[in-house]
């Protein structure tokens, strides 16, 4: 079995804990106004590279780990290709890999046949990033083009099985960073069991230069970032007990 892969990153330290090898899976179905990779987005389309392959790359930087590293999978969007994602995974417990998956969660249904094999992936996961891009659906839908019902669905889910997520919140002035926005988000993901941290991620527009190479319009242009004391505000809103 082979994936589409976009590329490789040797020394992640933001990924999930400790150093980390990141494999950047090509394809994605969102289209996220402040995506720093449109590059990926289209499926068909990287190199095609089996679980072998991939693991063989990763543990020549194995030594730099640490007892907290591992390899995360990131993208585009991960849970498109969960086939090989599964495949990856198993061969990376067997080696006693860590392994953690960054996704906003978008191809996640309860329908089968894909529930059947997200439970499968899941027993070879020992972390989710979970990006929740915003708690109302209908500014969800505006930011990404998807709802997000599904994608709540699948924080609820992680939960009810006791699978340690990292959930990040993108703060963009004018959208996400509103007060009333982040207190639903809050009250959101205040009764689920399986938080582990709560990342707060200042909006930036470092990726614009891909959007124009690919003659994309950005409309996000001239949108600041946000200010420290809104980003240290959301923080406290959203860790708040």
């Amino acid at each position: 079995m082979t994936a589409h892969i976009h590329s490789t990153e040797s020394f992640g330290s933001v990924d999930g804990p400790g150093i980390r090898f990141i494999i950047f899976f090509q394809g994605c179905g969102m289209r996220c106004r402040y995506c720093q990779n449109p590059d990926t987005w289209e499926t068909g389309q990287g190199q095609e590279m089996t679980a072998e392959e991939l693991l063989a790359k990763a543990e020549r930087y194995r030594s730099y780990w640490g007892k907290d590293g591992g390899i995360t999978v990131s993208g585009g969007e991960p849970l498109l290709q969960i086939d090989f994602l599964t495949e990856l995974f198993q061969k990376a417990k067997e080696r006693g890999i860590h392994t953690c998956i960054d996704t906003c969660g978008q191809p996640f249904t309860r329908r089968e046949p894909f529930f059947s094999k997200f439970q499968k992936l899941m027993d070879y996961t020992d972390l989710l990033l979970l990006d929740i891009k915003h708690i109302n659906s209908l500014e969800h839908q505006k930011l990404t083009r998807h709802p997000n019902e599904n994608i709540l669905d699948c924080a609820r889910y992680l939960s009810e099985i006791g699978k340690p997520i990292w959930v990040r919140h993108v703060l963009v002035p004018g959208i996400t960073d509103n007060d009333d926005y982040l207190t639903e988000l809050r009250h959101f993901l205040r009764p689920l069991q399986n938080i582990q941290r709560i990342d707060v991620l200042p909006y930036h527009s470092l990726g614009l230069f891909k959007w124009k190479q690919r003659n994309i319009p950005y409309t996000l242009e001239g949108v600041p970032s946000p200010t420290a004391e809104r980003v240290e505000n959301a923080r406290r809103i959203l860790t708040q007990d």
